[in-house]
């Protein structure tokens, strides 16, 4: 199906009473909203065309499923009180709005210079991000909702794919939880990887679905690094920094940076 049969298709399907749904011809996005909570979902038919190529009926299938799940979790009342295994916290770039659609404040802090944190209640095949009102109204305190939300991301799966290129080790967790970036805020996991390194700890979070960290041992280690990044922040869903780091200390500083201090061999 071309991308204008896909959206069409989408329209069909999607097509409800209490919905608007639009189209961005430009950024090819297909917008549907519910005009009773005025909160909606948009997909990116580009993106939709290409996994069509290789699952077909499926792909369009899954986008309706997570279509119609969203927009129902969108409805439902968030409760904070009873729901605390299920507070997490979300990566994303700082260039990402700190207000929600309703022009609510959202519950967030400063990550790096790249990236901040926000915090969210998992509903499913969505999520919902949080208020400083939401907060405010369960009588919770922000450093509350961290430590809850810290804590239930080490619960999360970390085991990750390996992968060698000349002779530095990339490891890729990718379990479409949509909290794959988010494990960057597991220190306990970056400990562990520090302590097998052999040459530079670098970690990236180039999209939601994705943590890269890469035991960088000489410099085409760096070159690699930074075009896989890039490739990944290109390709994602959500993208979040093509721009990778290295960790020591416990904390996060830039590659380009550290690249002007690295020793030539």
């Amino acid at each position: 199906m071309k991308p204008l049969e896909i959206k069409r298709e989408l329209e069909t399907r999607l097509q409800a009473p209490n919905r608007r749904i639009s189209y961005n011809r430009d950024e090819q996005q297909l917008r549907i909203e519910d005009t009773t909570v005025k909160k909606g979902v948009t997909l990116s038919i580009s993106k939709l065309a290409a996994k069509w190529s290789a699952k077909k009926e499926e792909a369009i299938e899954e986008a309706v499923h997570y279509v119609e799940s969203a927009l129902e979790a969108m409805a439902t009342p968030v409760t904070l009180k009873g729901n605390e295994k299920n507070i997490f916290p979300v990566i994303r770039s700082t260039s990402f709005s700190t207000h929600s659609g309703e022009d609510k404040e959202l519950l967030f802090e400063e990550h790096t210079a790249e990236t901040r944190i926000y915090y969210a209640i998992d509903r499913g095949v969505t999520f919902t991000l949080l208020t400083k009102e939401m907060v405010e109204d369960a009588q919770l305190e922000h450093s509350k909702i961290k430590e809850m939300a810290l804590f239930n991301v080490r619960s999360l799966k970390t085991d990750a794919k390996k992968d060698v290129v000349a002779g530095n080790t990339f490891y890729f967790i990718n379990h479409n939880d949509g909290y794959d970036a988010s494990k960057i805020l597991n220190d306990q996991l970056l400990k562990q990887y520090a302590k097998i390194a052999e040459g530079e700890l670098a970690v990236a979070v180039p999209h939601q679905d994705v943590l890269i960290i890469a035991d960088i041992k000489n410099e085409t280690g760096y070159d690699v690094l930074g075009q896989m990044v890039f490739s990944f922040f290109s390709s994602g869903r959500t993208p979040i920094t093509a721009l990778p780091f290295i960790f020591e200390n416990g904390n996060f500083e830039p590659v380009f940076i550290l690249a002007q201090r690295k020793p030539k061999e």
